[in-house]
């Protein structure tokens, strides 16, 4: 077990890119395109788990919410539209920095740090959503992760993963292709090996007391959006709430 859930190499390929978090045609073009149908997977969360309400233009209201690995934002800036008081923490100083300054133009008050999840868990925070999202794949030890997770999640709370499995139409599609052939993402971005199967994924979350309720595929359109699906193959999404 290491120290760390920081993976060194990542954190410097994301410094590489960290200018280019909110150019929609850059190496984050597909996150952009990802994010709608992963701010639906939260939100749809949050409301089977009562957190949610649907009467007013700002559902999220009174939500604390826990964005692990936020990058430069982009789905900060949504759920904090959306009226959640929004914390975002990354590994990445580049990333931060962009994020504050596209918050700052966009007038929303988030909080953004540079720190790791176990580091924040040291602390007494506890929120109501705490999420990673293409996340874990890159982290250097999912235990003490998901651990610290777990310990910034109040008892009740919700907590969104989603990721990618380990297969080989996941290592074709969201390795070598998105890298090597069409490279739309840096190449090395991923590491099959740190791919992780749904099943291990939830068994995972169970031993540090966040309990899985939905596991969701989620699958790319002719647009290059994505829509959700039963089919887990590739990217995939699981919720839950901290059962103690």
């Amino acid at each position: 077990m290491t120290n760390s859930t920081i993976d060194p190499d990542d954190r410097d390929r994301f410094d590489a890119v960290g200018t280019e978090w909110w150019d929609s045609s850059g190496p984050m073009k597909p996150l952009h395109l990802f994010t709608p149908v992963r701010i639906d997977f939260i939100m749809e969360a949050l409301s089977k788990a009562g957190l949610t309400n649907h009467n007013t233009a700002q559902p999220l209201t009174g939500i604390k919410a826990l964005d692990i690995g936020c990058g430069g934002g982009l789905l900060c800036e949504p759920l904090a539209r959306l009226g959640a008081d929004m914390t975002g923490i990354d590994a990445s100083s580049a990333a931060i920095l962009a994020a504050r300054e596209h918050a700052s133009l966009s007038g929303l008050p988030i909080t953004y740090e540079q720190s790791s999840s176990e580091d924040l868990a040291r602390s007494d925070l506890q929120f109501d959503l705490v999420y990673a999202s293409e996340v874990i794949e890159h982290v250097a030890d999912r235990a003490v992760f998901l651990t610290a997770m777990a310990q910034l999640l109040r008892p009740g709370g919700v907590f969104v993963l989603t990721t990618i499995n380990r297969t080989l139409p996941a290592l074709a599609f969201a390795k070598f292709a998105m890298e090597y052939i069409v490279r739309v993402i840096p190449k090395g971005t991923h590491d099959f090996s740190k791919f992780i199967k749904p099943s291990e994924l939830r068994s995972e979350c169970a031993a540090v007391g966040l309990e899985t309720d939905r596991t969701t595929g989620f699958a790319p359109t002719p647009t290059g959006r994505f829509i959700t699906t039963s089919v887990t193959a590739i990217n995939y999404g699981i919720s839950g709430q901290r059962n103690s």
